[in-house]
């Protein structure tokens, strides 16, 4: 995964998403929600939780709408009936694309998905058509941007709680791990004093796909009309996305 930072494509596209008005609370709702679901509703247990809960708060997101992404993550909801659904496909120039939705009307949310993929030169597939080009993996990152964190020590402590790999990035290290050991790494790495800067369990794609200026283009506009959608959680493509 090296030369594929998801760390500088995190941060180029959440500081392009918090320039809109309105995004913020909707970015921390769907990573609540997403950490909830993973690793349970208690932040007490759940490391991955607390961390984005904090981060919300720190935004000055309402308490009502942290605990409504919560229970929604938990089926705790009273009133409201969620369905989570995947869509696989094609974006412009063959890019596979797969959207993880969280939706209460899916006619509704299969209609914006299908027409963002169509507006943009890009096509809905069949269950299973792009998911096999995808790892599923654990993915932790602990900032170090004044350069006091000790590779070497970070390595050690990451790979005895479980960890597959460890990546160095500028003012940043990336570390991997199979999803099942995701949590106890967490654990571990918060215990031991490491500031998390972002943790989920996410999709890597195998290769990548590179496409000229016109069709990068359209791609983008895909992904941050995708990412406009309220019932988007998230998407996984595996663009190469130039400088």
């Amino acid at each position: 995964m090296a030369g594929h930072s998801k760390w500088k494509n995190i941060q180029r596209r959440k500081n392009a998403q918090d320039a809109k008005k309105g995004k913020v609370f909707m970015r921390h709702a769907k990573d609540i929600y997403t950490a909830a679901k993973q690793g349970g509703g208690d932040i007490a247990t759940n490391a991955s939780l607390r961390l984005v809960v904090d981060k919300a708060k720190a935004d000055n997101m309402p308490n009502d709408n942290i605990d409504r992404a919560i229970k929604k993550a938990t089926g705790t909801l009273d009133g409201a009936s969620f369905e989570e659904l995947t869509y696989e496909g094609y974006g412009p120039g063959g890019v596979a694309v797969i959207v993880n939705v969280l939706t209460d009307n899916k006619n509704r949310t299969a209609a914006e998905v299908r027409h963002a993929f169509k507006k943009n030169d890009g096509n809905l597939g069949e269950n299973g058509s792009v998911s096999f080009m995808f790892d599923r993996k654990g993915y932790i990152v602990i900032a170090n941007e004044n350069g006091e964190i000790d590779e070497d020590e970070l390595t050690l402590e990451a790979l005895e709680a479980g960890a597959e790999d460890i990546t160095t990035e500028e003012e940043a290290y990336e570390i991997f791990t199979e999803p099942e050991n995701f949590q106890d790494v967490v654990t571990h790495l918060t215990e031991n004093g490491y500031e998390i800067a972002d943790s989920e369990v996410t999709l890597f794609p195998q290769t990548y796909s590179a496409l000229n200026e016109t069709e990068e283009s359209k791609m983008l506009t895909l992904i941050e009309t995708l990412e406009e959608n309220e019932d988007v959680q998230d998407i996984h493509h595996n663009l190469e996305e130039s400088n």
